[in-house]
């Protein structure tokens, strides 16, 4: 039997035991080295000890040892092909050497006999992946936490020091201008990062001539970028995924090598590569920079909140859902209707029946007393969900961001744009940065939010045509009045607190909840509450939500539509998620009625005040 030590350290010996136990000839071997790890990974605790790319810096990893990637699908590359059984040759003698496995390797032993009978070509995928675009700090440090004890066991210290990812700051070729216009406010937990920092390596006195794109989608952005090379079942994977992946770290000096060898060999003489140089250079990139990871074990993130799973109880839920409640209507100045909806806002996720998303929840949070203010909100949201952008819709924003990924034929790569992000994503759009001035790109870029609202989709930039991706963003409006662009639902904030006293209201919020326990209770919550499953009776539509349609229409005809319907059945579904409910009730769509109504009639009162605004 295996230890821990064995398979983790060295998997490739796993490997080997098992392709010599069959001695190549039968595939079953492959499926048995899946099947192990698949077994040895099925704990979490065993998950736990495998150190992470995330939150262990690559100059700590041992090469050719098992790591985790939390990781985001940003690109796909063609297929390659290797040589996954080959043999070798004694170079004197030139004799027969043995068989050997080329699965899981990016360099061949020497002596290869490229002239054996006995060679197997064989195919893999692979995916150019980055961290997930947006993850908060808490969830780095949560996701880290559990890290700490393992780095000085399954780590090794080079006699040479590679450089780390947070060191290259000057890679990312997108401006720093830019990148700090368009980042969002200063995270509240910005101490995660001193503590990170502790596993960094020191400077180095050598400066890096490469100018090498990470392609983060979302400027600012630092970690590791990898090559992931997929074995079996790649088809299942789409762009835009979020997996974690299991496999064998390869960061052979060899790679760097062959690739300047090639890039060299194709400038004397551009017939004999298949690549062009700038193609080269992001296909193969520095393997010290961009390191390479051979799946053995990868699975679809439904959510990376790294507090889940957690068993809550109906009961429970509710307290948590009346804590939370109590929390934002004190964030919101005192507003409990606002309150409400962003509550419901935050669990909101959408099911697509044919092109039509259907449940999606676009909250415009109109009159905000102070742009300070949306910051503030923002801050605070991004303690609770586990991935989140700040979009400040200054002209300057808008006119630079970009928003949509274009495909680049040079360098055959996609290069990301911020709307690029990952499944349950809050994106956080301040309109209360909007000035007058000259539109440039801002048009596009308008048109490319209103289409993640309306239609749950990008339209990414093939030069000659637009190709569609299917998104799944929750998207949050601040604006001073009605929003530019269109929203599920809009609330306009009546502040309980007086502009005078409102600088003081403000900074006190910071300061709440005090505990991380208690966070952490909201963060299990919206978490929980979103997964739930849920359903609607045929009885239920018939009885309750048919016949009280057909009354309201009779009531006004004109005023209420089947929007309108849509709103309510949607408000009432969040609303039995919130309560832990997996079916609509009767008390839960009567409730749902009657936010509805309030809604409403606040925003014909605040037509009426304002009534040049539509």
């Amino acid at each position: 039997m295996l230890s821990t030590q064995d398979w983790i350290h060295a998997p490739l010996g796993v490997v080997e035991e098992k392709f010599a136990a069959q001695k190549g000839s039968s595939p079953g071997w492959e499926a048995e080295v899946v099947e192990f790890f698949k077994e040895q990974l099925k704990e979490k605790s065993a998950q736990s000890l495998v150190p992470s790319l995330n939150d262990v810096p690559l100059h700590y990893l041992k090469p050719n040892s098992l790591v985790k990637f939390r990781c985001f699908i940003q690109d796909m590359f063609d297929p390659e092909f290797y040589m996954g059984v080959y043999e070798t040759v004694d170079g004197p003698t030139d004799a027969k050497q043995m068989l050997h496995c080329g699965k899981y390797r990016d360099v061949a032993e020497c002596g290869v006999d490229f002239n054996s009978k006995n060679t197997v070509t064989a195919e893999r995928q692979t995916f150019y992946c980055v961290p997930i675009p947006g993850e908060n700090l808490w969830v780095k440090d949560y996701a880290g936490s559990s890290q700490a004890r393992v780095v000085a066991s399954t780590s090794y210290v080079p006699s040479r020091q590679k450089r780390s990812y947070e060191e290259d700051e000057d890679m990312d070729t997108q401006p720093q201008k830019q990148a700090h216009a368009l980042q969002g406010p200063t995270d509240l937990q910005s101490n995660a990062d001193c503590k990170r920092q502790e596993t960094e390596a020191p400077p180095t006195q050598a400066a890096s001539a490469s100018h090498l794109d990470l392609n983060f989608p979302l400027p600012g952005e630092r970690g590791p970028a990898c090559l992931v090379k997929v074995y079996e079942d790649w088809e299942s994977f789409k762009l835009n995924d979020a997996l974690e992946v299991f496999g064998i770290l390869s960061v052979s000096p060899a790679l760097s090598a062959l690739a300047e060898e090639d890039a060299s060999s194709s400038f004397l003489d551009p017939t004999e590569g298949m690549e062009t140089a700038e193609e080269q250079r992001v296909h193969s990139p520095p393997a010290s920079l961009v390191p390479r990871l051979h799946v053995l074990h990868a699975k679809p993130l439904q959510h990376n909140n790294p507090l889940l799973p957690h068993a809550t109880s109906d009961d429970n839920m509710a307290s948590v859902r009346a804590e939370l409640l109590a929390y934002f209507t004190h964030v919101l100045l005192g507003d409990g209707l606002a309150a409400e909806f962003l509550l419901l806002h935050l669990l909101s996720s959408y099911s697509r029946r044919d092109a039509l998303p259907l449940g999606k929840f676009t909250l415009n949070l109109s009159g905000l007393p102070a742009a300070s203010y949306s910051e503030r909100l923002y801050q605070i949201l991004q303690q609770l969900v586990p991935c989140s952008w700040y979009l400040a819709m200054s002209l300057q924003n808008m006119n630079q961001t970009r928003l949509r990924p274009r495909k680049d034929y040079t360098a055959n790569r996609l290069v990301s744009g911020s709307l690029q992000l990952a499944q349950n994503t809050s994106l956080f759009l301040d309109e209360t940065r909007l000035e007058p001035g000259q539109l440039d790109a801002t048009v596009c870029n308008v048109t490319a939010l209103g289409n993640v609202i309306t239609w749950q989709k990008v339209d990414y930039d093939f030069n000659y045509h637009q190709m569609e991706f299917p998104c799944n963003i929750n998207v949050l409006i601040a604006s001073e009045g009605r929003s530019l662009l269109p929203s599920d639902c809009r609330v306009h904030l009546e502040a309980q607190v007086t502009p005078a006293h409102l600088e003081e209201y403000l900074s006190s919020i910071q300061a709440f909840p005090q505990t991380s326990s208690q966070l952490n209770r909201f963060r299990i919550y919206l978490s929980v509450a979103r997964l739930l499953d849920y359903s609607i009776s045929d009885q239920m539509t018939k009885q309750y939500v048919e016949e009280d349609f057909v009354e309201m229409r009779k009531d006004d005809p004109q005023g209420v539509s089947a929007d309108d319907l849509h709103r309510m059945l949607v408000v009432a579904r969040l609303l039995c998620l919130s309560l832990g409910q997996n079916h609509l009730s009767r008390d839960g769509w009567l409730r749902a009625k009657h936010m509805e109504m309030l809604r409403r009639s606040r925003m014909e009162q605040h037509q009426t005040v304002n009534g040049n605004e539509p």
